[in-house]
């Protein structure tokens, strides 16, 4: 495997190309949609139309043909900025399209792929419940078939991503199907259709951050799909989404490193702009060693996750780098933003500039998609203990 990390003319294009939009179109507005609590459907739209979403799917299926690489450069240029549009582009892919990608029939691939990769509809994964936590495996939300055959499905999952917008098309959704012979449950994947009568979506939960992203808790009562909405094998469903939380993984670790930047880029700004005693506040040591942390913190992340993403784009191992990557990069991300916090003084505690928007969205980052405990629990369990 190569490990020269420097972008090719075609990944820098599309680099540049996001960091314009970021820039010009996501900045001057993103901070509205924040205070609003409100979803930038707009943006989102906009997202689409560039082909984002369909980044790493094949052209067959609508996508852009690219991977998991491409889909983390544009990760960390919207993060860099804002971390709720970030996030709707990683859940929309990471999520919500690509376990039907992996582990779809190729009716499901082409029934769903075209309007996932467009934007004009978005996935989402419901994996986590109100007892679960990181303890997916505990799945209590169930599904049996009835007499014609149909999945019957019972149960509620929390803080789902994309969940509940207007363009939301479906959620795909674990439920035991059955027991094995030791009485250990069979933990199925089934796609349900937004709309479909019993699947009660509830209101967004008021969060700490991520404010501009759709987050919700859903129910099933008696929520009744067709037995070809099985996605993949019965009784997989928790393995599938153990390599989808891997991919996730290197997205997320993208996102989190994007945030770093930002934390970086706004208190390089501020610094230079911000005069205190006579002088800008960047001409103090202590101001610019601090600098000098986030940068070093940031590079080293970016270096982690794209190492993690070319082993998965080369078909090598990469769990462990992806946990490596996810970890690192999510605490640095506090980090960053705890001290672009401080060098903005009291204005990094007002809404209006972006490192108070980053402080809120940051610490997510070490609780979802598996918390900071779960990531050294897998290295440690790669490095054979």
């Amino acid at each position: 495997m190569s490990l020269d990390h420097r972008l090719s003319d075609e990944l820098e294009e599309l680099r540049r190309t996001v960091e314009a939009f970021a820039h010009d179109v996501v900045a001057p507005e993103i901070g509205a949609y924040y205070e609003q609590h409100a979803f930038p459907y707009d943006i989102v739209r906009q997202m689409g139309q560039m082909g984002l979403f369909g980044l790493p799917f094949p052209e067959e299926y609508g996508g852009m043909g690219g991977d998991y690489l491409a889909l983390g450069i544009v990760l960390e240029e919207l993060a860099r900025v804002d971390s709720s549009v970030a996030i709707t582009l990683e859940a929309g892919v990471s999520l919500g399209a690509m376990p039907l990608y992996r582990f779809g029939t190729e009716e499901q691939k082409r029934a769903w792929l075209p309007k996932l990769c467009s934007g004009e509809v978005l996935g989402a994964f419901g994996l986590t419940e109100p007892d679960g936590g990181s303890d997916a495996g505990a799945t209590r939300t169930t599904a049996v078939r009835d007499d014609n055959g149909d999945w019957v499905i019972n149960g509620s999952k929390c803080f789902i991503t994309n969940s509940g917008t207007d363009i939301t098309g479906l959620v795909t959704v674990t439920a035991v199907t059955g027991h094995k012979d030791d009485g250990s449950p069979l933990i199925s994947a089934i796609i349900v259709p937004a709309g479909t009568p019993g699947f009660t979506v509830a209101a967004p939960y008021s969060k700490v951050g991520w404010n501009a992203s759709d987050t919700r808790e859903l129910s099933f009562s008696d929520v009744r799909v067709p037995a070809a909405n099985l996605l993949g094998e019965e009784g997989r469903g928790y393995a599938q989404f153990l390599r989808t939380l891997d991919e996730g993984r290197v997205a997320i670790a993208a996102l989190a490193t994007g945030l770093a930047q930002g934390c970086v880029d706004e208190s390089v700004r501020y610094a230079k702009e911000r005069h205190a005693f006579g002088r800008p506040i960047g001409a103090n040591q202590a101001i610019q060693f601090k600098l000098a942390d986030m940068e070093l913190r940031a590079h080293t992340s970016r270096l982690a996750w794209r190492d993690a993403a070319s082993r998965l784009v080369h078909g090598e191992p990469f769990k462990k780098e992806a946990a490596l990557a996810k970890l690192y990069s999510s605490e640095i991300a506090v980090d960053n933003a705890r001290e672009a916090t401080q060098i903005h003084g009291g204005y990094g505690f007002m809404n209006e500039y972006p490192v108070a928007r980053m402080w809120r969205d940051a610490k997510i980052l070490e609780i979802g998609e598996g918390t900071s405990e779960v990531q050294r629990m897998l290295i440690a369990r790669e490095l054979g203990f």
